[in-house]
C-alpha cells in the first residue's frame, strides 16, 4: 500500500480533500502498529551493504546537524529518513520469493500507468510532446519519469519471464507494456534517457548469450524508435554534442565544480538544501548561475561530502555484489532472473542518474534492499546447498 501511493500518487488524479491527505503517513502508521502487534519473529538481515547503509544514514544525519542552511536541510532529512524508514521494514517484513514478486508487480503497476499511457501519447502525438508524471512525487518531471520508467521495463521483463505460458494474455500485456513504456521513455525527449537507453542497450548485448542475435535486434529497435521522433526531439538531442551552447548544460557544469568546491571545504558537505545563491556566491565558479546538481553523485557529493558520496557509491557496489552471488550460486531460478534484471535496472539509475537529482528517490533503494533479501534468502534456505550437491546419475 505504501508504495503504491508513494510510487504512483494516486491521490493526486483526485479532486477535494483527497487530493492533499497524507495517504503514506496513515499507511505507514498503520504498518508499525501491526508490526508491534504482530508477535511473529522478525528481523533485518545484517550483512555489508545494510552496515554500510546504516552508516550512510547516520552521515547524513550528521551532515544535516552541520548543514549551511540547518532549517532547510530538515526538512528534506524528515522526507527522506521516511522513505529509507519504510524500506528498513521492507526488508523486515518480505520473507520469500512470493512477496518480493508482489513487490515487483505494485512497483510496475505504479509506475508503468504512467509510462505505458505515455507510451500511447507519444503514439498519438507523433512524439511531438513531452511525457510527464505524476504531479508531486519524485518523478513527475519529464527526465524523471524517463529514468524511472527505463529502471522498470527490467522489472517488466522479469515479471513476463516468470508469468505461465498458459496465461496468454497477461503475457501479451506485459510485452505490449515494454514497448509502451520504452516509447514513453523516448517520448520525454530526456537527454539523460535516451544515454540511459543507450547504456543499457550495450549491457543488454554485452552479457546476452546470443549477441549475434541480440545485437542487430538492438540495433533495428533503436533505429527504428529514432527514426519515428520529430524533428524536434532529434534537435534537442544534437544539443548533446554542443552542450557549450546549451544554458541547462553548463548550469549543471556549474553545479558540479560548486559539489566539489564545497566537499573539499567543509568535510560534511554543504548539507541538504544548500544549493542556493548564497553558498553558489561562496563556491561556484558562476556564483550567479544556482543550478541544481542534476546527478545523483554530485547531489550527494554537496550534500554530505566525500565521506558521504565514498558510502553511497559502496551501497551501490555491495548490491551489485550480492547480484551476482545469487546468479552465480542460484542458477536457473526466479531469484537469479529477478537479480540479472535488477542488473540492468541498476545500470540505467547508474547512467541516467548521472546527469538527475533522484539520489533519494524510492526505487534504487527498494532495489538495493531486494538485493540484500535475495542474497540473505537464498543463502539461508537451503537452496545454496542443494544446487552445490552433485546431481545423482540416471539409474543411481
Amino acid at each position: 500500500m505504501w508504495s503504491w501511493i508513494s510510487y504512483m500518487n494516486p491521490h493526486r488524479l483526485t479532486w477535494g480533500f483527497a487530493f492533499d491527505m497524507p495517504f503514506a503517513q496513515i499507511i505507514a502508521i498503520v504498518l508499525v502498529l501491526a508490526i508491534v502487534m504482530d508477535k511473529s519473529k522478525k528481523s533485518i538481515p545484517t550483512d555489508t551493504t545494510v552496515m554500510i547503509w546504516g552508516m550512510f544514514l547516520f552521515w547524513i544525519t550528521v551532515t544535516s546537524i552541520f548543514a549551511m542552511f540547518p532549517s532547510s536541510a530538515w526538512v528534506l532529512y524528515g522526507k527522506v529518513m521516511k522513505i529509507q524508514f519504510v524500506t528498513f521494514l521492507t526488508m523486515l517484513l518480505i520473507t520469500d520469493q512470493k512477496k518480493i514478486n508482489y513487490l515487483i508487480w505494485i512497483i510496475v503497476l505504479s509506475i508503468g500507468f504512467f509510462s505505458v499511457k505515455g507510451g500511447v501519447f507519444t503514439l498519438v502525438s507523433g512524439g511531438g510532446y513531452r511525457v510527464w508524471g505524476p504531479p508531486g512525487g519524485y518523478i513527475e518531471e519529464n527526465n524523471s519519469l524517463a529514468m524511472a520508467t527505463l529502471m522498470i521495463v527490467p522489472l517488466m521483463v522479469y515479471l513476463f519471464q516468470i508469468t505461465p505460458s498458459e496465461k496468454k494474455w497477461l503475457r501479451y500485456g506485459i510485452a505490449g507494456a515494454i514497448v509502451l513504456s520504452l516509447l514513453s521513455a523516448l517520448g520525454s525527449q530526456s537527454r539523460g534517457a535516451l544515454l540511459a537507453a543507450l547504456s543499457v542497450s550495450g549491457y543488454f548485448w554485452l552479457v546476452s548469450s546470443r549477441k549475434l542475435i541480440t545485437g542487430p535486434l538492438l540495433v533495428f529497435l533503436v533505429i527504428l524508435g529514432i527514426s519515428f521522433m520529430p524533428d524536434s526531439w532529434h534537435a534537442r538531442m544534437e544539443t548533446i554534442q554542443h552542450y557549450e551552447q546549451d544554458e541547462s548544460a553548463m548550469g549543471r557544469i556549474n553545479a558540479w565544480q560548486y559539489a566539489i568546491n564545497v566537499a573539499s571545504d567543509r568535510f560534511t558537505g554543504g548539507g541538504m538544501q544548500s544549493w542556493k545563491l548564497e553558498s553558489f556566491l561562496i563556491y561556484a565558479p558562476n556564483p550567479e548561475f544556482v543550478h541544481a546538481a542534476h546527478s545523483i553523485y554530485f547531489s550527494i557529493l554537496g550534500d554530505h561530502g566525500w565521506p558521504g558520496l565514498l558510502l553511497f557509491l559502496l551501497i551501490i557496489f555491495m548490491s551489485w555484489m550480492n547480484l551476482n552471488w545469487v546468479i552465480g550460486h542460484c542458477p536457473e531460478t526466479d531469484s537469479a532472473k529477478l537479480a540479472k534484471m535488477i542488473k540492468v535496472s541498476l545500470v540505467a539509475y547508474c547512467t541516467g542518474g548521472a546527469f538527475l537529482s533522484l539520489a533519494y528517490f524510492d526505487l534504487p533503494w527498494h532495489l538495493y534492499a531486494i538485493a540484500v533479501l535475495l542474497r540473505h534468502q537464498n543463502s539461508n534456505n537451503g537452496l545454496v546447498g542443494a544446487l552445490n550437491q552433485p546431481r545423482p546419475r540416471f539409474g543411481h
